[in-house]
């Protein structure tokens, strides 16, 4: 299990930490900021994030790292919110607040004895797109925005671009040794299945166009209003950014766009998401006919990683798992059918004019 540990580790999901309690948090907040306010915990996967409501009734995010997560990963994800803020500044995407003494980015060692970075965001207003629900138009504004986005990254370039993630579907098969940890012959067997049929495309996705790109728009990073004309007004959550294929990261939005419950049609709203995405920018054919199979191939990765993490941090399990359940009739709904009907999933729908 070497190989999918290290790729686990690579990605700081194999670090185990003493979360900071809220009043060390504030403390924090007091000294290097300079003003206080109330503090509430965010459920995350790997740091310690809380939202602030400041005296002054302006609101922000203050991340404490994982123990594990380097300076460069962190200084990356900076870089890549400067990038946007110079080339779309009408991107909602957090500023980056500087302390008291001018620093973006500081390292304590906390009451545990844990050497962590620590950091101050703007808060973006809005509800969480997986607390609430979404038109066909607004899909297409979700397309959009996460065209400007990648267009807007294309241009970012950092020493901690290359790092290796778990959640990157481009190195899936370094999680193969996790199949040995599910103990259901049914999902293990689809799970393998699933992975047959990725190994079987790798040399095309290995081939497709890369950049930096967000690699993390879930429902869970996507702030909205219903009340806005964009509809989005909030891109959170930069922890997963890498560089990876364009194909992975569209393939990321659209999983998230599947139906929780088994349907006909998997894509039907994803595709309102493609069709405001390809409004602003393009995608081949070729990355057109991938982008299911890489979709199936993050249903595959999200079971294997989540339920290997939810054995390691039983405390966190609700959080860790709050998504997996739903994977195992989404990858059977790829599984039930040819990969050349799979293929034409999305060219079919861009011919018929969506």
């Amino acid at each position: 299990m070497m190989m999918a540990n290290q790729t686990a580790q690579a990605a700081g999901l194999a670090d185990s930490y003493t979360p900071m309690p809220e009043d060390e948090a504030h403390n924090l907040l007091h000294r290097h900021y300079g003003f206080t306010g109330q503090l509430k915990r965010f459920a995350t996967e790997k740091d310690d994030t809380f939202g602030v409501s400041a005296d002054d009734r302006q609101a922000f995010v203050l991340k404490i790292a994982n123990p594990g997560e380097s300076f460069g990963e962190i200084d990356f994800q900076h870089a890549i919110l400067r990038t946007v803020e110079r080339r779309d500044p009408g991107l909602p995407v957090p500023r980056v607040i500087a302390t008291s003494e001018g620093q973006h980015l500081f390292q304590i060692t906390d009451r545990n004895g844990q050497d962590r970075y620590v950091r101050l965001l703007s808060f973006l207003d809005g509800t969480p797109l997986d607390q609430t629900h979404s038109s066909s138009e607004q899909r297409r504004q979700i397309g959009k925005i996460l065209a400007r986005l990648r267009l807007a990254t294309e241009a970012v370039s950092h020493a901690a671009e290359d790092r290796v993630l778990a959640w990157d579907v481009q190195h899936l098969l370094s999680l193969k040794p996790l199949l040995e940890e599910i103990t259901n012959p049914d999902q293990k067997q689809a799970l393998q299945a699933g992975m047959g049929r990725f190994e079987a495309l790798l040399p095309d996705i290995c081939s497709c166009r890369q950049q930096v790109l967000h690699n993390d728009f879930s429902r869970s990073n996507i702030v909205v209003d219903h009340q806005a004309p964009e509809f989005v007004t909030g891109i959170i959550d930069f922890g997963d950014a890498v560089k990876t294929a364009v194909a992975i990261d569209v393939s990321t939005a659209l999983l998230n766009q599947l139906p929780r419950e088994p349907e006909a049609d998997m894509f039907a709203a994803g595709r309102d998401v493609l069709d405001g995405y390809l409004s602003q920018t393009d995608l081949t054919d070729d990355e057109l006919r991938l982008i299911p199979h890489l979709v199936m191939a993050r249903v595959v990765a999200r079971a294997l990683i989540t339920l290997w993490r939810a054995r390691m941090f039983p405390d966190n399990q609700t959080y860790i798992l709050r998504n997996t359940e739903q994977g195992w009739h989404q990858l059977a709904w790829f599984l039930d059918r040819p990969m050349s009907q799979v293929s034409m999933e999305l060219l079919d729908a861009r011919a018929k004019g969506h």
